[in-house]
């Protein structure tokens, strides 16, 4: 299983991925992500949920290798799925942390950026590597971005695909915490203990008063979502492309991390 839950009295924890392959999701992974945060919603003494990835990584976004002999119906599809994942996130009435080591690019980024909070190690990064892919940003991906961000970080990020490191994403308002990698697992812990310290009520209030203020930016976009995700001859060559140079990574933000560690210059 790629989605595990661990639950300690009113925080859970959600670690995705097996700690390979940068941590990249399948549909099937996205559609168990997904039913993991619509049952923790249900839970009444829930208080706070992190979301986290596995083996140094948070994740790299999703597995291309499902796309290579995939038609258009498929691809939308396993869109559909990330977008149905990022909503149940965002519709859980507590806060949800994204501890973020690694990489978050592509999916990734979108999975960190559903959440509430983004608690980030010093040499982590963030950013949406997909245009050369031949991926058409939906209206949900581009509003999470420029929601946080504005429309010029957006589209400079969507433009580039360059990934932001974890100080510059503070500085953006991508993130809401850098610190020493070291600390991270702490500095979350001590995150989630502040909020649990108030009462739930109060809390999830918070949280649904921000969300009503952000309804008109969300519902705009979503009714614009229903395009094709990708353009799909381009996509096509793109992703046979990628994982045929190298058979290594799955993603395009698996490949960055991939070349920059040392000995694989």
């Amino acid at each position: 299983m790629k989605v595990r839950l661990h639950r300690d009295v009113e925080v859970a924890e959600v670690a995705v991925g097996d700690g390979r392959r940068g941590n990249a999701l399948s549909s099937r992974d996205w559609r168990e992500l997904e039913r993991t945060f619509r049952d923790l919603a249900r839970e009444d003494d829930l208080r706070a949920v992190v979301v986290r990835g596995r083996g140094g990584m948070f994740s790299s976004g999703s597995d291309m290798r499902e796309w290579v002999e995939a038609d258009v119906t498929g691809v939308a599809d396993s869109f559909a799925a990330m977008e149905a994942a990022f909503t149940a996130i965002e519709d859980l009435p507590v806060p949800v942390i994204a501890q973020v080591e690694g990489v978050a690019a592509g999916a990734g980024c979108q999975l960190a950026l559903a959440c509430d909070l983004q608690v980030m190690a010093e040499s982590a990064r963030i950013g949406m590597p997909i245009a050369r892919l031949g991926i058409l940003v939906s209206p949900a991906f581009a509003a999470r971005l420029a929601v946080l961000a504005g429309p010029g970080v957006a589209r400079e990020l969507l433009y580039t695909g360059r990934l932001v490191p974890a100080a510059e994403a503070v500085r953006l308002g991508l993130a809401t915490r850098c610190v020493p990698d070291e600390e991270l697992a702490t500095a979350t812990r001590r995150l989630v203990l502040n909020i649990t310290r108030h009462p739930s009520a109060a809390v999830r209030a918070a949280k649904h008063a921000v969300g009503a203020v952000l309804t008109p930016a969300w519902a705009a976009a979503k009714a614009q979502a229903a395009g094709p995700p990708v353009a799909f001859d381009d996509f096509q060559r793109g992703i046979t492309t990628f994982l045929t140079r190298d058979p290594r990574p799955t993603s395009p933000a698996e490949e960055i991390q991939d070349q920059e560690l040392p000995g694989r210059r």
